[in-house]
């Protein structure tokens, strides 16, 4: 009876266990596809903010890469991994559409440059970009190889022939607009020349400010999201795509500080 015993309370036991098995492999969560999208580093917050929106809708995990928009590029390029790509202008596009590796876009709005100063403009400045040529301030601006502000600089300084003596008196040059907004925090720039929406943020708001440019002298530049050629989930990125340029996704970009596609902005 107790041999009976024992080999009916083994075999009560290993069922529990079979069972318990079998009810964790039921909550192990289901493992979501990824869609990777490459965004300047300007348009992150918005990105996210559309991306927090449509991951459970599209049922895929997406992943945001920031950087410079050259950078992003020469990234997806080596690697033919991703899915959407948004840089910040659409000059990008038009220098790199022979390659084949940009399909389809749709136009989610603009980005505009604008002097940009320390909160409460201690040095008094008004939006006169030579004032970038004078040694009595210090200047820092982005490399034109690395970031679309960096190339959005160098054009509104060439036009206006003064780059090279604003190069001359810049204290350094940095990589990004994130990186621009930080040296103006840290003191080591009185004016730089960035994208306006970044003065919009919420990290940066209490610590610097823009000074508006004249559109003949900084003209608002389209920003295009594309569509990867290689992307393996095409359809899901077109949905995306799709919403980043609704009516409900151009509210979430005028509310950073952009331009919508129809060139309004938020007040």
């Amino acid at each position: 009876m107790l041999k009976k015993s024992a080999k009916s309370l083994l075999g009560l036991v290993a069922g529990a266990v079979l069972l318990s098995a079998c009810g964790d492999q039921k909550e192990t969560p289901a493992v979501l596809p990824e869609m990777l999208i490459y965004c300047g580093i300007t348009m992150a917050h918005p990105m996210k903010e559309i991306a927090q929106n449509m991951e459970q809708e599209l049922g895929v995990k997406i992943l945001i890469n920031q950087g410079g928009s050259e950078d992003l590029y020469q990234s997806l390029k080596a690697s033919q991994k991703g899915d959407l790509y948004l840089p910040g202008s659409a000059s990008y596009r038009e220098r790199h559409m022979e390659e084949g590796l940009l399909g389809d876009f749709v136009h989610v709005g603009y980005n505009q440059a604008a002097m940009i100063v320390p909160r409460g403009n201690p040095k008094g400045l008004t939006a006169d970009i030579t004032l970038l040529t004078k040694p009595e301030y210090k200047v820092v601006i982005v490399n034109p190889d690395s970031g679309s502000i960096g190339r959005e600089t160098k054009k509104i300084l060439d036009d206006a022939g003064i780059y090279q003596a604003v190069l001359d008196n810049a204290t350094y040059l940095t990589t990004d607009s994130r990186n621009l907004n930080q040296a103006l925090k840290q003191g080591d720039a009185d004016v730089s020349i960035n994208w306006r929406a970044t003065a919009f943020f919420a990290e940066n708001k209490p610590h610097i400010q823009q000074l508006d440019l004249d559109p003949a002298v900084a003209k608002p530049k389209k920003l295009v999201l594309n569509l990867l050629t290689f992307s393996k989930i095409q359809d899901k990125a077109r949905r995306f795509m799709e919403y980043a340029s609704s009516p409900e996704g151009q509210a979430i970009f005028r509310k950073y500080g952009f331009l919508d596609n129809t060139m309004k902005g938020d007040d």
